[in-house]
């Protein structure tokens, strides 16, 4: 009897060990890509408003579905929605940065769909931008449009004129104007550069927003430790030694500290229930056994 008690008590015993390591191994990792794709950096919306349950909202949503499926193969695509009438076709697309897996892709874009639907409820356009991918959609075609407006900047607290460093920074920028393709990094030092032109650019309609971008951002930034120029078809940033994050991450750590908390915390709570549950059963198979 005292046999099978024991039998019965390392066998829960392995149980609860094995339940554990279950737990923690589906707890998810939080990779610094993750929280620097994910983070806000601007969104916008139309003035224009849709009547809800229309044909616009429909072929919206339609269009919406599209942008995240194909993001699952592709780093860009737009797409064309028509309607019965005029009023009711909308345009879109998105874009991935360049250098992000197709998983990490889908998984951007799909946030962004979300937060822009949120952000820009009923509204006729909108545009959002993370790090790590670009929404956008209107009832007016913008496709294959070049379009130079500054609608985000931001520039990092000056460090004072450092010939050095100033002259890192403005190899890295003369680098990413001379270099070719629609995604374009660089480097000089402790100076990181980073350039990307929305897909429907063709390639001289690409080189000249980059220019415009670049000129931008020395002249606004001046001597800042670090300078992001979001034009509406293109993008510059670039980084310093001294920024308290690279171009890929300038978001609030402390949000994402929050984020990966929380996470933790469900995860753990819900391999707990998990365990009684499993425990709770197999007490009763045992139980029954034991009859």
């Amino acid at each position: 009897m005292a046999a099978a008690k024991t039998k019965t008590t390392s066998t829960t015993s392995l149980l609860l060990l094995f339940s554990f390591i279950i737990v923690f191994l589906s707890i998810p990792s939080f990779s610094s890509s993750s929280s620097s794709t994910d983070s806000f950096v601007f969104g916008g919306c139309a003035q224009q408003k849709y009547t809800p349950s229309s044909a616009y909202e429909s072929n919206l949503n339609s269009l919406l579905t599209s942008l995240v499926n194909s993001a699952t193969y592709s780093s860009y695509n737009n797409f064309t929605i028509m309607g019965s009438s005029p009023q009711d076709v909308v345009y879109g697309l998105y874009q991935c940065r360049g250098d992000l897996s197709m998983p990490d892709c889908a998984t951007c874009v799909a946030r962004a769909v979300t937060q822009v639907g949120g952000l820009c409820y009923q509204a006729c356009g909108g545009a959002l931008q993370l790090q790590g991918c670009y929404v956008k959609y209107d009832n007016a075609t913008f496709l294959g449009v070049e379009d130079k407006t500054v609608v985000f900047k931001k520039c990092g607290p000056s460090v004072g004129y450092e010939p050095d460093a100033m002259g890192r920074r403005d190899a890295v920028l003369q680098g990413l104007m001379t270099a070719s393709g629609p995604y374009r990094v660089g480097g000089a030092g402790d100076v990181q550069g980073l350039a990307q032109c929305v897909g429907d650019l063709s390639a001289g309609e690409c080189q000249d927003c980059l220019v415009q971008a670049i000129g931008r951002l020395k002249s606004d930034c001046g001597t800042a430790d670090y300078g992001d120029m979001f034009l509406g078809k293109c993008y510059v940033r670039y980084s310093t030694g001294k920024a308290p994050n690279s171009y890929k991450d300038h978001s609030d750590k402390s949000s994402n500290e929050g984020e990966k908390t929380f996470a933790i915390i469900v995860g753990l709570l819900a391999g707990v229930a998990l365990i009684i549950i499993f425990l709770t059963f197999i007490r009763k198979v045992f139980g029954e056994h034991g009859k």
